[in-house]
């Protein structure tokens, strides 16, 4: 025919090849994957049931999708293809399994930790322990709470002069006295001075004095840690750190081989677990004791 162009050229009204290609595809909608989420409004095409969906099981080994319709009444379908949402096609899927909550995470003490808390201006109440040992055991297991509460540890060096202390520090109601004593056991020397302290007017009210019954803070370590089944017996007229050093196989002739035994001794505690109950109760009864409402 006079005048005519091969198809696709630009004087061609139509363009290319009507009929070139898979005519059946391409105008049909693409089904994309959609998790079945509780909520979720879904119509099934070959019924025509709309309902919100429920829950997805796991029924006959298929996994299968409830929905409820608006009448309250359900119907369950096999997951996969067959769905709109918003007249859209969709396959349905299974919603990810939910992650399990992380857990708390947990102080030495085994306190739940409180995430970005800053420490609290200290009160006025404190916690007095015998020595420096002694300290660096609560601060290692209790810092975090202490610090939380604003409570302050100090030491003692000794319970011998226990009233002095006790009228230096001058406890009231707002202002309490905890103090943890070392070897409290009855009839022993520590005994006779702290219960004359406890009943030191006008403090007595304000000030509570408690302690384990261990000869050192070192004996309130699980002897597990060590790998020992208990703590060995050191004969009188040896000093005790010294003897336990030596029964350790550790260096045990001068106060610097003592201070390295403790540093050892502390780095095998981990938490309270670590610890001996009596020496637990005993602190967390203080740490309680000063951080009860002020009145």
């Amino acid at each position: 025919m006079t005048g005519s162009t091969p198809y696709g050229s630009p004087a061609d009204r139509y363009g290319g090849d009507v009929l070139a290609g898979d005519w059946r595809r391409g105008r049909r909608p693409v089904s994309a994957p959609r998790p079945a989420e509780v909520g979720l409004v879904v119509e099934e095409v070959e019924t025509g049931w709309c309902g919100a969906v429920v829950r997805t099981e796991k029924a006959g080994g298929v996994h299968v999708v409830v929905l409820e319709d608006r009448h309250r009444r359900t119907r369950t379908f096999p997951l996969g293809p067959g769905f709109l949402v918003d007249g859209t096609p969709v396959v349905l899927t299974a919603p990810a399994a939910a992650a399990p909550p992380a857990p708390a995470r947990r102080t030495a003490s085994g306190s739940v930790a409180v995430r970005g808390a800053r420490a609290r201006v200290a009160r006025g109440s404190r916690i007095l322990v015998e020595g420096k040992h002694d300290a660096e055991l609560v601060e290692k297991v209790w810092g975090d709470d202490l610090r939380l509460e604003g409570v302050v540890v100090e030491m003692l060096d000794g319970v011998d002069d226990l009233e002095g202390a006790i009228r230096d520090f001058a406890p009231d109601s707002g202002r309490r006295l905890g103090i943890l004593v070392d070897h409290l056991v009855p009839g022993t020397k520590e005994w006779r001075v702290v219960e004359q302290a406890r009943n030191l007017r006008p403090y007595a009210g304000h000030t509570l004095v408690l302690g384990h019954p261990y000869v050192d803070v070192w004996q309130s370590v699980r002897p597990e840690r060590l790998g020992l089944r208990e703590w060995p017996v050191i004969p009188k007229g040896t000093p005790w750190k010294a003897g336990i050093c030596a029964h350790l196989g550790w260096p045990h002739e001068t106060v610097a081989d003592t201070a390295r035994a403790w540093r050892r001794i502390l780095a095998t505690v981990r938490t309270y677990a670590d610890l001996e109950p009596a020496l637990l109760a005993s602190v967390e009864e203080l740490i309680d004791f000063v951080t009860a409402p002020e009145h």
